[in-house]
């Protein structure tokens, strides 16, 4: 897809986040790897109402060089597109469910949502590294964001959100959406004796379309 399509994609996919509550206000950035760079959220702009051609251009470096200014947590993009080469996509959102989670567990936990269902262990992995609280905007967190993102998909911010990633944009969209939903769920069966998946089940998971 060439990067006219994916500004277009980008606007599309931002909007309907927006539209089903998964962001609120100026909450959330989205980023895309291209050829020659990244595409990035402007900072200060709504996901529910991105213009293609403002969207921030990134250089190789993370330098800016075309659009409006990118997000205040480029950093947080940077960290997971340099620890993850297969990825193409980065999704930061402050989505209800997820960030509930983010308040519950403890910093370093590796699964606060159990595996309920194959589709989160499929879209989002077998772990979940919850990453300690930071100021938001704090570019402190980049090296634990980084280091937890080798060996992960997603990552959950203490008190703040979700960040995923994915092989495309619109794999790093619906994987956010799947951990969103798979925290909602992880909720409403909590403390209710809920049966997980075994590691067996886990395992044949990822073995089939991990």
């Amino acid at each position: 897809m060439d990067e006219a399509a994916l500004r277009e994609q980008l606007a599309t996919l931002g909007a309907s986040l927006f539209q089903r509550g998964y962001s609120v206000g100026t909450a959330g950035n989205i980023s895309v790897r291209l050829a020659d760079g990244y595409l990035m959220t402007p900072t200060n702009s709504c996901l529910g109402r991105l213009d293609p051609a403002r969207i921030s251009k990134l250089a190789p470096d993370w330098s800016h060089i075309g659009g409006d200014k990118p997000s205040k947590e480029v950093f947080m993009h940077r960290a997971v597109l340099t620890a993850r080469p297969d990825a193409g996509a980065v999704v930061h959102l402050h989505s209800t469910y997820a960030t509930a989670i983010g308040c519950l567990a403890e910093a370093g936990d590796t699964a606060p949502i159990p595996p309920l269902t194959p589709y989160f262990v499929m879209r989002v992995g077998r772990t979940l590294p919850v990453i300690r609280y930071y100021r938001p905007g704090d570019g402190a967190m980049e090296s634990d964001i980084h280091e937890a993102a080798k060996g992960a998909k997603a990552v959950l911010l203490a008190n703040h959100g979700p960040v995923v990633s994915g092989k495309t944009l619109e794999d790093a969209v619906h994987a956010a959406e799947e951990l969103e939903e798979a925290a909602r769920l992880a909720l409403l069966l909590r403390n209710a004796g809920a049966r997980a998946l075994t590691p067996a089940q886990v395992d044949d998971l990822l073995a089939t379309f991990g």
